[in-house]
């Protein structure tokens, strides 16, 4: 017979009092939050019926998770991530937001202070035997005119799916830039074609999606955020052609619109042209930004982000 004691008006003024309802200190939101968490929680102890083994292997692995730093890893691989995209989504339908690029997740690895280039930049540091990629396009407002003067912020991963400043064997920024559109509102970018990535083998989000009977691979891709004033903030990334796990990405970021086409080039006068030994590939993608309804609107989320040199 299933015990259930969490509704009862003992056990709820016990939580109310642990969430510190009986003082006028602190965090009224936050109080709020924790109190649901903790009703939340006895709920599914009690309707799933969770051991004490279930209980404290579950403590331990959020230990276990926060000493590798994978939380970030994990709330895309759940689909979590996703989930704050698709409500903002219905939020913006709701209030008549519509048109632009398509949002998609930031992803846990992106890195403040890249350099910041006028027009063009050159990302890579000329290290990795990587296929060389040509990236450009426009920023584009609302009625398809350039944008000028807009912030490409753009990083993506190496050859090997690993990103510098998370992978210490890179050099400072490598892979990441801040370019400004020019007044075609053109961005251009000489880098190398990323490879995608799994989820670390021994890692805890690869532990849980294990018990889920998923794989933790991401397809080739690359991330934006596209910034200017007056217009709304744009977090984005594309996936890349051809990839193997384009529509099969763990992190749930593949979305329509948001498919960047590689086209690759083995003439020897083009890539002569361009400073290019042998064949290269070209990525290019437009981006249309909406215009910001209030200031707040052209900032990104507060969201807690690496610094190099931090």
């Amino acid at each position: 017979m299933t015990v259930k004691i969490s509704q009862t008006a003992e056990i709820q003024s016990f939580f109310r009092e642990v969430s510190g309802f009986g003082n006028d200190d602190g965090s009224p939101r936050f109080k709020q939050i924790v109190l649901r968490i903790l009703q939340d929680t006895a709920k599914l102890i009690e309707d799933m019926e969770i051991t004490d083994d279930e209980f404290w292997k579950a403590v331990d692995y959020l230990n276990r998770m926060g000493s590798g730093q994978e939380a970030g890893l994990l709330v895309a691989g759940l689909g979590v991530e996703h989930f704050l995209d698709l409500l903002q989504d219905a939020k913006d339908q709701q209030a008549g937001l519509q048109g632009g690029t398509p949002r998609t997740i930031e992803g846990p690895l992106y890195v403040a202070g890249a350099p910041l280039c006028d027009g063009e930049a050159r990302m890579d540091d000329g290290q990795d035997p990587g296929t060389v990629m040509f990236l450009h396009g426009q920023v584009l407002d609302p009625n398809g005119l350039p944008v000028t003067g807009a912030v490409v912020d753009v990083w993506h991963a190496n050859t090997n799916g690993t990103y510098s400043y998370f992978d210490q064997s890179q050099s400072a920024f490598n892979l990441r830039r801040r370019i400004v559109t020019d007044s075609q509102g053109c961005y251009r970018a000489r880098s190398i074609l990323p490879s995608g990535y799994g989820c670390p083998p021994s890692g805890t989000t690869q532990e849980a999606l294990n018990l889920l009977g998923r794989h933790g691979q991401r397809p080739a891709h690359i991330h934006f955020f596209i910034s200017a004033p007056g217009y709304r903030h744009l977090t984005t990334q594309i996936n890349l052609s051809g990839d193997k796990y384009l529509w099969d990405d763990f992190a749930y970021a593949t979305r329509d619109g948001l498919i960047g086409e590689v086209k690759f080039s083995d003439g020897t006068e083009a890539a002569q042209a361009l400073g290019v030994q042998g064949r290269f590939g070209e990525v290019e993608f437009d981006f249309q930004l909406q215009a910001a309804t209030a200031p707040a609107a052209e900032q990104r989320s507060q969201r807690p982000r690496a610094l190099q040199g931090a």
